[in-house]
């Protein structure tokens, strides 16, 4: 057995014959199993990159040499490799191995990622870095097939041909059957299109068909056109794009032949110009359970390796399933109503709106941009779209928000998933932004939901509005421990004001309200709480609060959040306004709960808050 925790894997790795290095990748699985089975995190994508991971890391020299991994979800194994194998018990957990790579974790994590379609960029712009400065390495950006779908990666690209920048490009794809790349001529086509020989003589020729006098030039043009009439032939559609943007391609190459895969790389690295490595894989590689159930497995929790079943399981419904069992119903009633996502269709829980109303449902991939446009066409066209997209991810279509939705007034509703405080997935993946970006924009409506109940209300509400509406909901259980509440109208909820105190919760906050109300109250502190259902706009009944403080308390950063709105409407009024909200900086991972403990948004840092308050005063 291999001690991952001590011995110098990588130099293992370095000297390994072929026999040894499938032994070294198998163990390599176990390990990931062993470790992810009790930590959760994303295991089909990673167990589907063990022997393409190896592979980089005998070729390239990390960290002189920089790969980057796009998005990062199947960065463990270069994780392991890089000697942080001994860190995985805490994989995801607060103070422990994040489940991206990370600069402030190791050198040889070389850009942090977490969002994708980023790496292609990133590394043109390290590669421009590293010519001006007159340094000597290569840049590798592994990318996959589903990053691909996002126009950023066309952009980059579009670059590094232009520029003929010396970037690599490894592309992971493992959305493709392999079965389609086997066979005799296909393996020879892909020989002959990796050799360096093959690559040296065609060079060889076309300089010498240039110095022949007078025709020299016409038979080279002649030769080119001749050569991509083959090209296109043989290619197919992938090597075509690449190529015809000034990009080398080199595959389809099995992810699983480390021997073709560092001859393919080293092939690559002989071009002085932009290459990109084709391999194929497949997710979830080595485990049954992986294999068969891949998106099951993308990213999961704690799980038995036996039969693959999750560990912790709870029969309350999920703020996800909520909306997806919502919108079917109401799309049911209205045949205007469609959804659009960007690819990912079940993870914002709209399963079971794509068998119910499958030619409503859109997946544009991994396009948010793309998304809010799409949906102001058909808004435009007469259709009801509801774009259902993490909160995360939306922050990177504001522009289209602001410029093809809300400058229109067009009746497009952002289902905005994963607001506030995830989790595990840490600084890439924090709702935290959504109420700050959302409240600067002209014409959008902001609601947040307290529980389940209200957000399949405030979905039909919405869709009965005209203009931009966003329902915000974080990740997780959609039941409260709060009292059942009135049915949603297209206002606040007043549960009582306090003669002291009046505690203003925004959406799932409210169990923490009412909880450092209980506690205040005990303390002989006369608290209220009032549910903030609708974020903006801002409801001018709260200017006739009768108590001298208010709290706001809500799962956004402070700056631009919904308790700057209130003490900017408070400024020149009696009382005062105390704020709690996710300070000023990016919050790395852990629970829920642990990351609001951090935050100061509990009951216990609130009733502090108040009581610090009443005692300065006093």
């Amino acid at each position: 057995m291999i001690d991952f925790n001590n011995d110098d894997i990588r130099e293992r790795i370095r000297r390994a014959d072929e026999r040894e290095l499938q032994i070294i990748c198998g163990e390599l699985r176990f390990f990931l199993l062993d470790k992810v089975s009790k930590t959760g995190g994303h295991l089909a994508s990673n167990l589907g990159v063990v022997e393409l991971t190896v592979a980089l890391h005998r070729v390239y020299d990390s960290p002189h040499d920089k790969i980057i991994f796009d998005v990062g979800h199947q960065s463990y194994i270069h994780k392991i490799i890089t000697g942080r194998a001994a860190d995985f018990d805490t994989l995801r957990q607060h103070g422990g191995l994040s489940g991206f790579p990370k600069g402030r974790e190791s050198e040889h994590d070389v850009y942090d990622t977490g969002h994708s379609s980023t790496s292609v960029s990133a590394a043109a712009g390290m590669a421009v870095a590293r010519d001006m400065t007159g340094e000597d390495y290569q840049i590798v950006a592994v990318i996959g097939d589903g990053s691909m779908t996002g126009g950023m990666a066309y952009e980059a690209l579009n670059c590094i041909g232009s520029s003929k920048s010396n970037v690599k490009i490894v592309l992971n794809d493992n959305g493709m059957s392999i079965a389609r790349n086997v066979g005799a001529m296909s393996k020879h086509l892909q020989e002959l299109r990796t050799s360096e020989n093959y690559i040296r003589t065609k060079d060889r020729v076309r300089s010498s068909l240039g110095r022949i006098p007078v025709v020299g030039t016409a038979l080279t043009e002649g030769v080119r056109k001749a050569k991509d009439k083959v090209k296109y032939t043989i290619l197919g559609d992938p090597g075509i794009l690449f190529e015809e943007l000034g990009i080398k391609y080199i595959g389809p190459i099995n992810g699983y032949d480390i021997p073709a895969m560092e001859e393919a790389f080293r092939t690559a690295n002989a071009f002085d110009g932009p290459t990109i490595v084709h391999v194929i894989t497949t997710k979830g590689k080595g485990y049954t359970w992986a294999e068969k159930y891949p998106r099951k497995f993308h990213g999961v929790g704690p799980f038995n390796i036996k039969d693959g079943n999750i560990l912790s399981s709870t029969d309350e419904k999920s703020f996800s399933q909520v909306f997806g069992e919502a919108l079917t119903d109401l799309a049911k009633e209205d045949p205007t109503v469609v959804a659009v996502v960007a690819a990912m269709g079940t993870a914002t829980g709209l399963g079971p709106f794509y068998d119910a109303c499958t030619e409503r449902f859109f997946d544009v991939g991994i396009a948010e941009q793309h998304a809010v446009t799409f949906a102001a066409g058909l808004a435009k066209g007469g259709m009801k779209p509801v774009v259902a997209i993490y909160s995360s991810f939306l922050q990177r279509a504001i522009d289209q928000i602001i410029e093809d939705v809300c400058l229109q007034n067009l009746h497009v509703v952002f289902a905005i998933d994963r607001a506030g405080l995830v989790g595990a997935d840490g600084e890439t993946h924090h709702g935290q932004f959504d109420l700050s970006y959302l409240q600067m924009i002209p014409n959008m409506t902001v609601l947040a939901p307290a529980d389940g109940n209200q957000l399949a209300e405030m979905l039909a509400y919405a869709l009965k509005l005209d203009g931009p509406v966003a329902i915000r909901y974080p990740r997780g259980s959609a039941t409260g421990d709060h009292l059942p509440l009135p049915t949603f109208a297209g206002g606040n909820t007043t549960l009582n004001d306090g003669r002291d105190v009046t505690i203003l919760a925004v959406g799932t906050m409210l169990d923490t309200a009412l909880e450092a109300a209980y506690q205040l109250i005990d303390r002989g502190i006369n608290a209220g709480v009032r549910c903030i259902n609708v974020v903006k706009p801002f409801d001018p009944s709260l200017m006739d609060i009768p108590s001298g403080l208010i709290v706001t308390i809500e799962d956004n950063v402070a700056t631009g959040g919904f308790g700057e709105t209130v003490q900017a409407h408070f400024v020149n009024e009696r009382q005062n306004v105390l704020s709690f909200a996710i300070p000023d900086e990016f919050i790395a991972h852990g629970t829920v709960e642990e990351l609001r403990a951090e935050c100061g948004l509990t009951a216990d840092a609130v009733v502090k808050g108040v009581t610090d308050y009443f005692e300065r005063k006093a």
